[in-house]
């Protein structure tokens, strides 16, 4: 049961707009072109096509897409789907869109276009040959909530996150259908806040504990050869495996120095969400078989049981199953067994009614001002209404992920918490004990409060939540200085 943090950033959107097509530029329409033509020119009919194809209707009877017939019989090659014109535009489109920080070859999405303008045709080439070899991920190191270790990071080069985003367009319409129903993460039309729902709904139902599951780094420890066997399930088309293979494959640079790579499947490219949902989709299977209640959102996976007893059994043969079957572990020290208002899930917690209200976790209160620090220390040589300009969409994105909350004092106590912080910044500015007695003075505080205020030895945070501060600056100030609430947002979105 991870944080809200990952949660905001694994939430999978639709795909379309324009891409290395685009009529205006005509270097890539040329060579995309001149791709299909050749692809034309190669089929046995020739120059006499239009007089052998069959009539319109008939041709359109069977109404099946490259994807299907490749997961139904293995005849289509779903490689020249991948590459097809519509599906190019539409993932340059959504790699622009998603933006990113460049791979090892300094390239930004903005030089995409340029690039695939000169080179398209010679890649367009060695992806249909099978040829295509990609490069080396940058290794990114992000600390984890908490300051618990770090998060590693593969960042492929913006032409393999195009050619890893068309392969994620043909290759999700074959694999989604087929996924669990309580598999939430990384899936189009569902989100985070669905697994919420789901996990509220069992509890509800009576399911009062919950076998709460971490997956030891499960993004670094994926199996290369057991996950491509479940791939190589539905895909047939060996050219498309190969090319898969060779992005888990390709090599970690770090420092300067590459390094091989025989497992796992690093966060960073289009293409690992959805390969990680195919190996944990085995674990769904076997969850539904036994006909247990679970939400999982990518690797957080909850199961409700009725009892201790059971609870404990489950953790236990799941455990086995998955290094049995996946060669995954369980992290031990972040599992456990336990009631569902002991645990967090993607951000939220539940209270202990026998009707339960979804509430903030406490850890996720803590991110939040963990996340806000950076923005304290700029505050320090810059205007408050800039500093409340810098925080206001933070606050609309956190308020807006947990708009599913119930238990609302948790808003109002961040809301405060916000106040105070932003009066602590004012008290480091005026710095000197003169400025001071003559900004609260100018502020209206009488004499003998303002001349205590600001002669006393307490530090900034004291004096922060002191009377003369609040009585200098107060709430309707800050709001008259544009700074949003909490609560008055989370009611709003409410009531939406």
């Amino acid at each position: 049961m991870d944080g809200q943090e990952s949660a905001e950033a694994k939430v999978a959107a639709a795909h379309g707009g324009e891409g290395p097509n685009i009529k205006s530029r005509t270097g890539t329409e040329h060579s995309m072109r001149q791709g299909d033509a050749e692809s034309r020119v190669r089929s046995p009919s020739g120059a006499g096509r239009q007089a052998a194809e069959p009539p319109m209707a008939q041709r359109r009877a069977p109404n099946r897409t490259a994807c299907e017939d490749n997961a139904r019989d293995g005849t289509m090659e779903l490689i020249q789907a991948v590459m097809r014109r519509e599906n190019m535009i539409a993932a340059h489109q959504r790699v622009v869109q998603n933006g990113g920080a460049p791979g090892v070859d300094g390239m930004t999405v903005e030089e995409l276009m340029p690039f695939c303008q000169k080179h398209w045709t010679r890649i367009r080439e060695e992806v249909l040959s099978g040829t295509y070899q990609p490069q080396s991920v940058r290794k990114v190191a992000i600390p984890k909530p908490g300051g618990k270790g770090t998060r590693m990071l593969g960042i492929p080069t913006v032409m393999d996150r195009l050619i890893q985003q068309a392969l994620l367009q043909v290759l999700q319409p074959i694999f989604d259908p087929t996924f669990s129903e309580g598999s939430f993460g990384f899936r189009p039309g569902r989100s985070a806040h669905d697994a919420v729902r789901r996990a509220r709904e069992y509890v509800e139902s009576g399911y009062r504990w919950v076998v709460d599951m971490d997956l030891e780094k499960f993004f670094d420890r994926v199996n290369h050869d057991v996950l491509m066997a479940r791939v190589a399930r539905r895909v047939k088309d060996k050219r498309v495996l190969l090319l898969i293979r060779r992005f888990l494959q390709a090599g970690i640079m770090e420092g300067g120095l590459v390094s091989g790579r025989t497992e796992g499947t690093p966060q960073g490219g289009p293409l690992s969400p959805l390969l990680s949902n195919i190996l944990l989709d085995e674990l769904d299977k076997e969850l539904e078989r036994r006909g247990l209640r679970f939400a999982r959102y990518a690797d957080d996976s909850n199961v409700y049981v009725r009892s201790e007893a059971a609870a404990e059994r489950v953790m236990a043969s799941l455990e086995r199953f998955l290094w049995e079957r996946l060669r995954l572990r369980i992290n031990r020290a972040k599992s456990a067994v336990a009631r569902p208002w002991e645990r967090k899930f993607l951000g939220y917690t539940l209270t202990r009614n026998l009707k339960p209200r979804l509430k903030v976790a406490p850890e996720s209160h803590k991110r939040f001002k963990e996340r806000l620090k950076s923005l304290w220390r700029r505050g320090r040589g810059q205007s408050l209404e800039t500093t409340i300009e810098q925080l206001n969409p933070i606050i609309r994105g956190w308020t807006a992920y947990f708009r599913l909350a119930e238990v609302k004092a948790g808003f109002h106590e961040q809301d405060a918490w916000i106040r105070r912080r932003l009066r602590c910044l004012l008290w480091r500015q005026w710095k000197k004990p003169c400025t001071r007695l003559k900004e609260l003075r100018r502020r209206g505080v009488d004499v003998g409060r303002s001349h205590a205020g600001s002669m006393n030895s307490r530090g900034p945070w004291w004096n922060a939540g002191s009377s003369h501060m609040n009585q200098a600056v107060p709430n309707a100030k800050l709001r008259e200085m544009g700074l949003i609430s909490c609560q008055e947002e989370h009611q709003r979105l409410a009531c939406s």
